[in-house]
Formats: C-alpha cells, structure tokens, sequence
C-alpha cells in the first residue's frame, strides 16, 4: 500500500481515450475475435463502443452467447497482449501486439508533468485488465509521469470503473478524514457513472471517445476539448472546491 502524506489532492486518469489513442489495436483485436467464432464482426459505431468498458460486458451486449464469452476474451486478450501481427504506428515496419498499436495524445506528457510539478498524486485508473495497463504505461512512459498505475482483475472479480476505483483507493491509502480529495478525468460515461458511485466528480475529455451528448446526459461536472486545457482545469476544479 502507498501511503503518503494527507491532505493529498489525488487525480485519477482513465487510460484509453483519456492518455491513449487506442482505437486501432483495441478495434483489430475486437475484429480478430469476431472472425475466429465466425460471428458478424459489427460497424464501426460498434466497434467503436467497445472503448471503455469491461471487454465482456462489450462482448455481452454483441450477442456473443454464454458458452463463447470466455473464448471470445481470451482470443482478444491473446492478441492484444501477446501476437505481435499489427503495424506499429510509432515504430514503421515493426509488428507490435494490439496494445501497442496505440499512440499517446500529444500534449499528455506535458500535462502530467505540470500536474506533478504541482503537487497532484496522479493515478493511472482503467477497467483495462492491471496485467495489460501497466505494460502499456510503461512502453509510453507513462509510468514515469504518474505515481500509481491501477486497473481490473484479470479474474473479471473488479470489472466496472467504481470497482477499480475503489481498489485505487484502498492501495493508496485514500483518507477523507483527513483531508484527501479526489477528481476523476475521463473520456466515457463509464468513467462519469463510475465517479458518480465513489461520490467523485469527473472531469470529462471530448477528445476520446464519448458519443454526441454521453458525457453531459451523464452528469460529467465540466467537459474539455482540448488537451492543453487539463491542468487547468484540474487546478480550477480544486481551487473552486477549496474556496
């Protein structure tokens, strides 16, 4: 467990859509699923809708039945974490495995560094399986621009964002009492909704991969648009609550 110092002001960062663009090598792998059960691959707003969520729920709610779930997972799983069959976008002319077929948004290592320079303990916190978030962040660097990487349970026993929020908390030693407070940054409803269940507001990023309207109908407490605009933002969503 890493506890620090309190008060603490904590930032918790969703990963896909929010640091990464991850669309290509989370939609290839979705698509190399689909085919390997001989299913009907679906379109792109589909596909698309796949970011954020749990992978299974996201199988689930794709009509892949009961008995394939497991298989359909673990042929995703397979390719994202370890068949090196897609052109790296950073690296032309090398193979990487699905979750490097992922870029960083330009201007997110810039403003992690201003937020740490400011004092903010900055958590990576995604429904991305641990196993594969932490890998990824550390490819990037990222995990040398945070100070804690969390995400879901292989197991599929802490699926959902509040889940994984909740496992952040307790690792980091997360304490209202005295005096640590919390803001959530994401690109998803899943993100908002997430927040909302810890009793946490989100910081919404029209950058990723909301559809029109999701992260307002949701009740993300302000939206940004740019990625320039994050710390910012972060420090006004602080001042405010301190004021």
């Amino acid at each position: 467990m890493t506890v620090l110092h309190s008060p603490r002001r904590i930032v918790l960062l969703d990963l896909d859509g929010t640091l990464t663009k991850s669309d290509p090598g989370i939609i290839a792998c979705v698509i190399k699923a689909f085919e390997a059960l001989g299913r009907p691959v679906p379109d792109e707003a589909e596909l698309h809708r796949f970011i954020g969520p749990a992978i299974i729920e996201s199988m689930q709610r794709n009509h892949i039945p009961d008995d394939q779930l497991a298989k359909a997972v673990e042929i995703y799983r397979d390719y994202y974490s370890n068949k090196a069959v897609f052109d790296d976008p950073n690296h032309p002319g090398n193979k990487v495995p699905g979750r490097l077929y992922n870029t960083v948004y330009p201007g997110i290592p810039e403003q992690l560094q201003a937020l740490r320079a400011d004092g903010y303990f900055l958590a990576v916190t995604t429904c991305k399986p641990e196993y594969q978030a932490k890998p990824i962040c550390e490819h990037f660097a990222l995990d040398k621009l945070v100070d804690a990487v969390y995400g879901a349970s292989k197991d599929n026993s802490r699926l959902d964002k509040d889940q994984v929020i909740r496992y952040a908390f307790e690792n980091m030693g997360f304490n209202v009492v005295q005096g640590d407070r919390a803001l959530m940054v994401g690109d998803r409803w899943t993100d908002v909704e997430g927040a909302k269940a810890c009793g946490l507001d989100c910081l919404g990023c029209g950058w990723g991969y909301a559809e029109p309207g999701e992260l307002n109908e949701h009740g993300a407490y302000r939206i940004i648009d740019e990625v320039s605009q994050l710390r910012d933002a972060v420090e006004d969503y602080f001042n405010i609550d301190e004021n």
